[in-house]
């Protein structure tokens, strides 16, 4: 009971936190994204370090990918040009060059898990930012970017709601595992289930926000529903070879940063895909 307690509590207060910090303002969303950058980067190099023969700099990770987000965030609100990238590419630079100083043991190791934090967790929330400024077509418009938060937010609902069903359709239902190598509680009858739950919410959204059709809103669903699954697996998959339950312990109840984002790091840029290609259409 006490376990169920904490986890609602502190469930509560992410969702909140995380709803507030998109829709109240631009700055308060690269702000929050920011903080959960450097805090999911941190948190990766202080699992890998773990490993035997990895020894990847956790301050210069984390520094790039806020860096990373930062430049996103910058260019796409047209603060700033392209040259906002230097310094993150200076950081690219930098954990090359490094390794021929340290002499550690195995810098093959270092640089593999070093860039696979910038494209595994700070490539995705920097994408965050594409999602949520469009360049505005109407010349008449004061600004020549919008702040669209209902896109970025739009992700996370759908990654809630596919947990939700899932979760629920899987405890009555569920049979038949969906990839009980990597997930033994996962099933096929809880993932659809998942899915139909973000369909219908799907729908609900493209009620009150038609600025895409109900069939593109369906589409966004899932898309965020598939690839949602997979990055959960993936992560999965990474606790496995680490020998480790949950990625951290900042979230009493619900475990690391990556545990809770685990879904977003592949739903991102696979829905930044999509808007692209209905775009095009």
């Amino acid at each position: 009971m006490n376990n169920l307690i904490q986890r609602s509590i502190t469930g509560i207060l992410f969702v909140v936190l995380l709803i507030g910090g998109i829709l109240y303002s631009p700055f308060t969303f690269g702000l929050l994204f920011a903080l959960i950058t450097g805090l999911s980067l941190w948190e990766f190099a202080r699992l890998v370090n773990s490993k035997e023969d990895v020894s990847v700099n956790p301050f210069i990770t984390t520094m790039g990918g806020v860096l990373l987000f930062l430049a996103f965030f910058c260019y796409c609100t047209e603060a700033s040009d392209a040259r906002i990238f230097i310094p993150y590419l200076l950081i690219l630079i930098y954990l090359f060059v490094s390794e021929l100083y340290r002499k550690q043991s195995s810098p093959l190791n270092n640089w593999a898990y070093s860039f696979l934090s910038q494209i595994y967790v700070a490539l995705p929330f920097a994408l965050l930012c594409v999602l949520a400024f469009q360049r505005n077509t109407d010349l008449s418009e004061s600004s020549p970017v919008s702040f669209n938060a209902i896109l970025p937010l739009s992700v996370f609902i759908f990654n809630w709601s596919n947990d939700t069903g899932a979760y629920c359709t899987g405890m009555l239902f569920g049979k038949h595992r969906l990839f009980e190598r990597i997930s033994p509680k996962k099933s096929w009858e809880g993932s659809i289930g998942g899915g139909v739950i973000s369909i219908l919410v799907s729908l609900v959204m493209a009620h009150f926000f038609p600025f895409l059709t109900a069939a593109q809103w369906v589409g966004f669903a899932l898309t965020v529903v598939v690839f949602g699954t997979w990055g959960d697996l993936v992560e999965s998959l990474m606790k496995r070879q680490l020998g480790i339950k949950d990625s951290g312990n900042i979230l009493p109840g619900h475990g690391g940063m990556l545990d809770r984002f685990d879904s977003t790091l592949l739903a991102v840029p696979a829905t930044v895909l999509y808007l692209q290609a209905i775009s095009l259409s």
